[in-house]
């Protein structure tokens, strides 16, 4: 099925690894060129030379730190530069560190509010010109399976990431008529390093092994496994696809039926 992005320009953040490494190729493979940042400059250019060996679609890697406003402006002032254009947006970024509320004073709170909420209002607000001049603008969200469902132990992922939920939920609205969608996905237990840090942290807190914990994690998704990057990939591709040009608004959990409500 051609999914329409031929020729069109996305910006994925966090994308040298995990979730946004996955996006950015599956939007290289539909043909459209990808604009990678994330700090870890080595993991990133790596990422990127994978991408364009592999699809044969443009790939240009920036180091970007998103809690830094200068180098969100940098890198979507780059992408344009670059190609002319920004169509895709997809806000990514990496998980605020595990634990209880006592366990959080108010540095954490700050860093997790720049880190997952801030850096994608400037993602945004950086994109918006260009998003609105593309005609078919998509703004992609990747969140957390716990905006639906809180999971404990993650205070500060459940606060700040029901954030980016409620902001994108207002943005649909307000950017409906210049053919914007927005958007989120919500991973559950996704094969990712990230989750397995998180699997680390329960076996330490519980006295059990990384195995055990993983184990316990896979007893309550009734897929019965970890989901693949792929998978969530597979969805983001969509929601940046002109097929989806009639969804905006949305959060879809990609999690193997773990979350238990029905909205």
């Amino acid at each position: 099925m051609d999914m329409g992005l031929r020729g069109t320009v996305a910006l994925v953040a966090a994308s040298s690894q995990g979730l946004g490494k996955a996006v950015a190729f599956g939007l290289a493979r539909e043909g459209a060129s990808v604009v990678l940042c994330a700090r870890n400059l080595e993991n990133l250019e790596a990422a990127t030379a994978e991408i364009k060996q592999e699809t044969g679609s443009q790939a240009v890697a920036v180091r970007t730190d998103l809690t830094q406003e200068e180098d969100i402006k940098r890198v979507v002032a780059l992408t344009v530069e670059q190609f002319g254009r920004l169509d895709v947006l997809v806000n990514n970024a990496g998980g605020p560190p595990p634990g209880d509320f006592m366990k959080h004073d108010d540095a954490a709170w700050y860093r997790a509010f720049d880190l997952n909420l801030l850096s994608a209002a400037r993602l945004v607000r950086e994109a918006l010109p260009y998003l609105k001049s593309s005609g078919r603008g998509r703004i992609i969200n990747l969140t957390s399976v716990a905006v639906k469902q809180p999971v404990d132990g993650l205070i500060l992922s459940n606060a700040i990431r029901a954030g980016v939920t409620g902001m994108a939920k207002t943005l649909s609205s307000e950017l409906a008529p210049f053919s914007i969608t927005v958007n989120s996905i919500a991973p559950g237990r996704i094969d990712t390093e990230r989750i397995r840090q998180l699997d680390r942290a329960r076996a330490s807190a519980s006295g059990t092994t990384e195995q055990e914990a993983r184990d316990y994690f896979i007893s309550q998704i009734p897929m019965g496994r970890y989901g693949e990057t792929e998978e969530l990939a597979n969805l983001a591709v969509f929601l940046a696809s002109d097929k989806a040009s009639y969804i905006t608004g949305t959060t879809i959990q990609v999690d193997g039926g773990l979350f238990k409500g029905i909205v």
